[in-house]
């Protein structure tokens, strides 16, 4: 696997196309900050990291909104990996934008840790766009 973060987040995207009620996905430091920034967003229900065999796992709780008597609705419309291994995408506080009209986030890791695009906008910090959800 050259990029584990593109994996994560396509796990995320094919269990809740799939209807799955969580994912379990190999863990990293990273990986559970962009999950935790998921779950503080409303994204997802719940993130959390457990002992499965001897390698720690992040378990991640998949949120649906209802739409009408039994049908369900991914909370996630889009997820999508923006700065990758071949091509790392860097921006200045002053270029982080707004993601769909607000609607969804950027994640973006800066020198003082993994926070959302609003977040460092609001320290004044830039850093790697690692990806944008909807």
């Amino acid at each position: 696997m050259l990029d584990p973060i593109s994996d994560m987040l396509t796990r995320i995207r094919n269990a809740q196309k799939a209807g799955h009620s969580f994912v379990v996905l190999p863990s990293s430091k990273i990986k559970m900050a962009i999950a935790k920034i998921l779950e503080n967003t409303g994204f997802v229900e719940l993130a959390k990291k457990e002992k499965l065999g001897k390698f720690d796992k992040i378990k991640v709780f998949l949120r649906y909104n209802k739409i009408s008597g039994n049908q369900k609705a991914p909370a996630i419309s889009g997820i999508q990996r923006i700065s990758r291994e071949g091509q790392r995408i860097y921006l200045k506080k002053d270029r982080i934008k707004k993601v769909k009209s607000g609607y969804g986030i950027a994640i973006i890791s800066t020198s003082k840790g993994v926070m959302t695009g609003k977040e460092a906008r609001k320290l004044g910090l830039g850093g790697e766009y690692i990806c944008e959800v909807w």
